[in-house]
């Protein structure tokens, strides 16, 4: 059985690697996107100030203050369950500083090597925050000013949080189009019909396949990410390996999806429209582009079913937050999980024919 598989992944294999404009196109697109991701958004501070302010009610209506009628500042409620992650956010210079109104005793985060942290803390001493009905009143002479709490960390370029997600859609298109496409191809030219004619079983070629297409994503990731690495130093805080057990999950489950939409169609057309069909909408929805903090609650609801959401998220947790194997555990178990079940849909939906 095992010869058989191996001699489908060889000979997968090298058709992959004989069709050089293919090859060179996994390779070449995600690094061109990052590169272009890194020079359309450079490192670059703007004028804008971005302050977080801790409201029980995800409201400003109970604090008052002059700095609240600034143009030039952007305020943002933040929950208590999401203080962890505003902090957080300080620490990379996503938020200017973080405000705690409390009456009994009002304090503030803020980044010092942040130069922008340093013009949201003066304006915060000066115009003041108190809470409306406090009896501490505001400005300069307020008998009970805010306490400072002194963060430090280098600001996240754009570049560096987009990196996992463009890394996790290279996975996404080369798995389904790798598979999903190429089968329909092989139906449609009569090479599985010669196949069946062998002791070949659909496990066995669609575990062949499986492996091949695993082997060339992750050898062009790995590519991509040594050369983005090379050209613009980007992060990564976690460990190499844990990185690499997630887009192995990843892959599998997207490459076992793909396999299902291959199981019987015998149009390239039509299978190159149902994986676009498939494809678009992950991509809008797993925060490979933008952050979907602030979108509505069905659109993140849709997100968590989203094979790509997970894939993403532990991907960048693992690059950006120093995230061990046991903080993606559950994000591994979940593409784990539904590459299985993809994969034995997929062979019991199989046709030669």
């Amino acid at each position: 059985m095992w010869r058989r598989i191996l001699a489908i992944l060889v000979a997968r294999n090298r058709e992959f690697y004989r069709d050089r404009a293919g090859l060179g196109w996994n390779l070449l697109m995600p690094l061109l996107m990052v590169l272009a991701f890194a020079f359309i958004f450079p490192d670059q501070q703007t004028a804008l100030l971005k302050i977080g302010v801790l409201t029980p009610d995800d409201t400003l209506s109970g604090v008052e203050s002059p700095m609240l009628d600034l143009k030039a500042v952007t305020f943002v409620t933040v929950s208590s369950a999401e203080q962890a992650s505003a902090i957080v956010k300080v620490e990379r210079h996503q938020l200017d500083l973080l405000f705690d109104p409390n009456p009994g005793a009002p304090h503030y985060w803020v980044n010092s090597d942040s130069a922008r942290g340093a013009l949201a803390e003066r304006l915060l001493l000066t115009a003041g925050c108190a809470p409306a009905g406090s009896a501490t009143g505001a400005g300069p002479q307020a008998s009970n000013p805010p306490q400072r709490q002194a963060l430090s960390g280098a600001a996240l370029r754009y570049v560096d949080w987009v990196l996992p997600g463009v890394l996790a859609m290279n996975v996404l298109f080369s798995s389904l189009w790798g598979v999903g496409w190429v089968i329909v191809r092989y139906r449609k030219n009569g090479v599985l019909r010669r196949l069946r004619a062998t002791p070949l079983s659909a496990w066995e070629f669609l575990t062949a396949q499986v492996l091949s297409r695993l082997l060339v994503v992750l050898g062009a990731n790995a590519i991509v990410y040594l050369a983005v690495e090379w050209l613009l130093e980007v992060p990564m805080r976690g460990s190499a390996v844990t990185l690499a057990l997630v887009y192995v999950a990843g892959a599998l489950c997207l490459i076992s999806l793909g396999l299902i939409v291959a199981a019987r169609l015998r149009s390239e057309e039509l299978a190159d429209g149902l994986l676009n069909l498939l494809s678009w909408p992950m991509l809008l929805l797993s925060g490979v582009w933008f952050s979907l903090e602030g979108t509505s609650p069905w659109a993140q609801w849709v997100a968590q079913a989203s094979p790509l959401t997970h894939l993403v998220a532990a991907a960048r947790a693992v690059m950006l937050d120093g995230a061990g194997l046991v903080e993606v555990l559950p994000e591994i178990g979940v593409l784990l999980a539904l590459a299985a079940a993809f994969l034995a849909l997929a062979t019991w939906m199989f046709r030669w024919e």
